[in-house]
């Protein structure tokens, strides 16, 4: 796991540093490259160097473009820009589906015995499609009822509720899912409690093409 760190950033930058990387070791190879056009034995010293040179140059090129390319996974993976509330389907450098979303609003709810509080923010970084549900029931935490300013039963049953997680989810860790919504008119702000939701026919195909294990990139 990447601590929370913005993957695609991340690789944003690596790309960058890479294609300037790219660009400095043409331009040298260009530059080592103009002793062709010297005379005289110092002339020839240089073009020697230069092909040596970038000979060199050229293997770290190649070098550098196989570490970028094996920074991209080959399967199907999944991407969430929880400030653009995006979700790709993505397979390699393709993307199979972009679908907008809402991911956390960042707010923060406080217990009223003081000893508790909760940010409602989605969570960073990679992680594993670890559970696929269909028709899932929602099963409450304390800060649901802490919410509605209702009392926390005490029998587990008065925690289920039908109905409001969509008709899929997919779970991802920690009690945090990609999942459908009733309120599709909220979809692309920032209104959850951490979780992403999604239009139930976009998560229907989302359901049907990614799998158990699928990489899910946060950031």
């Amino acid at each position: 796991m990447f601590n929370k760190l913005k993957y695609l950033r991340i690789i944003i930058r690596i790309i960058i540093i890479l294609s300037i990387t790219f660009l400095t070791i043409e331009a040298a190879g260009y530059y080592l490259g103009a002793g062709d056009l010297s005379s005289g034995s110092k002339g020839k010293e240089v073009k020697k160097a230069g092909k040596m040179s970038l000979k060199a140059l050229r293997a770290k090129n190649a070098e550098l473009r196989q570490r970028l390319k094996n920074l991209t996974p080959n399967k199907i993976y999944i991407v969430v820009d929880t400030g653009r509330n995006m979700l790709y389907l993505k397979k390699g450098d393709g993307t199979i589906r972009e679908t907008v979303v809402s991911c956390g609003s960042g707010s923060i709810l406080k217990d009223p015995s003081g000893n508790r509080r909760w940010v409602f923010d989605t969570p960073r970084g990679e992680y594993r499609m670890q559970t696929k549900q269909r028709d899932p029931a929602w099963t409450k935490p304390d800060w649901a009822f802490i919410e509605e300013a209702e009392e926390i039963p005490k029998d587990p049953r008065k925690r289920i509720e039908e109905g409001v997680l969509g008709d899929y989810a997919l779970g991802f860790g920690n009690g945090y899912f990609i999942h459908g919504t009733l309120y599709t008119r909220l979809l692309g702000r920032n209104v959850t409690h951490g979780c992403i939701r999604v239009g139930d026919k976009d998560l229907k195909n989302i359901y049907r093409i990614a799998g158990l294990g699928t990489r899910i990139y946060i950031f």
